[in-house]
């Protein structure tokens, strides 16, 4: 249990700047796979109860949390808090770490989906938008349900292709291998 808190508690020493702010604006690298997975399956409730019971407020939390987890881990996102310090702790299973940028990466593509979602909303076009949700259920289920993250394979084929330098990444670029033998 004690090796959950320690994944999530080292950060990316990448981050530009020094200071607390550094600090507290980084993204956990590595990440706990356990802890990924869980919140995966936080935004699948959330975002299904939204569509379902057309909670059009609701996309606003949806999207912050993924706004706060892409600025600073689970630090500022009530769901990445409540997965690491109160359910993965709890659970019995031994942390599984792996590379945080593409985790990070993955997380921004969900803030895309999920701010384009809420414009959507306050536009007046909530059916729009409950497809947009439609969209990031699906990924983030295959995420929590089979270890599949999209935004991570597409992380690794940016690197592939020369976008993403493969210094951000060392052990990225063959994500491919990892998932395989996983």
């Amino acid at each position: 249990m004690t090796s959950s808190r320690v994944i999530m508690s080292q950060t990316d020493t990448t981050s530009k700047g020094s200071g607390k702010a550094a600090t507290f604006f980084s993204f956990p690298n590595p990440v706990n796979e356990v802890s990924a997975r869980l919140v995966a399956a936080g935004v699948v409730v959330m975002s299904v109860l939204t569509i379902a019971l057309n909670l059009k407020w609701a996309t606003a939390v949806i999207a912050y949390g993924f706004v706060a987890r892409v600025l600073a881990g689970p630090t500022l996102s009530p769901l990445g808090q409540i997965v690491t310090r109160v359910v993965t702790p709890r659970l019995p299973f031994a942390a599984r770490p792996v590379a945080g940028p593409p985790k990070r990466f993955a997380q921004g593509i969900g803030a895309a989906f999920s701010v384009t979602a809420l414009v959507l909303t306050i536009l007046g076009f909530w059916g729009a938008a409950q497809i947009v949700l439609c969209f990031l259920v699906a990924a983030a289920f295959l995420e929590s349900a089979f270890g599949l993250c999209l935004g991570c394979k597409v992380f690794a084929v940016l690197i592939r292709f020369g976008v993403v330098p493969e210094e951000v990444c060392e052990k990225c670029n063959n994500i491919w291998l990892h998932s395989a033998s996983a």
